[in-house]
């Protein structure tokens, strides 16, 4: 009897061995098999690494397709600090090239992550700065294409197109509206690391950026210059604490041209105070149309008034 209970125990775990043994198999075979392209991902995100390369913005037309919105290529700095061998000489001469103080640049050289983007320092450089940097030749300092917002035309229609921030995203005007169309998808140089940072040596992969869509408008450039130079003759003129126009189609209801005072340019809009860069009088100033309204007359047959006797409303 005692044999015979410890048979059945013999028994009972290994069907419970058996069961977990199967379930283990199977679990195996659903990673590896089934579900390996997850597992593959988080294995990939492990030793690879991504340097950006941003996307160019959308361009901003007129009606004839002449550009009022372009990008200009620039470069930014990118630290791997991981790679760097000799921080304390990178330091220096980042710091130096760049004319920020040594505590400063350190700060981003000793930083403890995978990849560091120099910023505010290292945005937009020079060329000859980009230069300087590049003949370095330091390991994990590196050089990154990037796309600065650029107006042609300065103050021209710089209220409805907007401006951009440092990170290309729209902060106003036709820029911020159209945001999500202008923007681009950024794409990236991949490069595999070790555990330490350092770089295997493995092919790179590019990944190339999508420029965001171009968008057209109903203006025209002629018209707007034609406006421009008729608000500054009145600004010069009457000194007037604002001044506006607009100019449309009556036929379809299309703005040809729109523009105000005080306008501001857009390639360095940090220099105006918030009151300019937000009032796009044309669409935010309310105006009183007063004896400018048509007088509409309306006849007895119509609303039952007094014979020979019009209205004025």
């Amino acid at each position: 009897m005692f044999f015979k209970k410890i048979d059945e125990r013999i028994k009972m775990l290994f069907l419970i061995m058996l069961v977990l043994f199967v379930f283990i198999i199977l679990r195996v075979f659903y990673i590896q098999v089934i579900d390996y392209k997850k597992l593959n991902e988080y294995a990939s995100n492990l030793w690879s690494r991504d340097l950006p390369i941003e996307a160019n913005r959308g361009l901003i037309l007129d009606r004839n397709g002449v550009v009022l919105a372009d990008n200009l290529t620039t470069t930014s700095l990118v630290l791997i600090p991981n790679q760097i061998k000799d921080k304390d000489k990178t330091t220096k001469e980042l710091a130096n090239i760049l004319g920020v103080s040594y505590d400063d640049m350190k700060e981003h050289v000793y930083k403890e992550t995978s990849i560091e983007r120099v910023h505010p320092e290292g945005r937009r450089l020079s060329y000859d700065i980009a230069e300087q940097i590049s003949a370095l030749e330091m390991d994990g300092v590196y050089l990154v294409k990037e796309a600065k917002r650029y107006y042609p035309y300065g103050n021209l229609l710089s209220h409805t197109l907007g401006y951009v921030g440092i990170d290309n995203q729209g902060l106003s005007g036709l820029e911020l509206q159209y945001d999500e169309y202008l923007t681009g998808k950024s794409g990236a140089i991949k490069y595999f690391s070790d555990a330490k940072g350092n770089k295997l040596n493995l092919s790179d992969l590019y990944v190339e950026p999508q420029d965001g869509m171009n968008i057209t408008l109903t203006i025209d450039i002629n018209i707007q210059k034609s406006i421009e130079r008729e608000l500054d003759n009145i600004v010069d003129m009457f000194s007037p604490d604002m001044a506006l126009a607009i100019v449309m189609d009556p036929k379809t209801g299309e703005i040809l041209g729109m523009g105000s005072r005080p306008d501001y340019d857009p390639n360095s809009y940090q220099n105006y105070s918030q009151e300019v860069l937000s009032r796009n009088l044309p669409i935010w100033s309310s105006y009183e149309p007063g004896s400018t309204f048509n007088l509409v007359s309306a006849e007895r047959k119509q609303f039952d008034l007094p014979p020979k006797k019009r209205y004025n409303f």
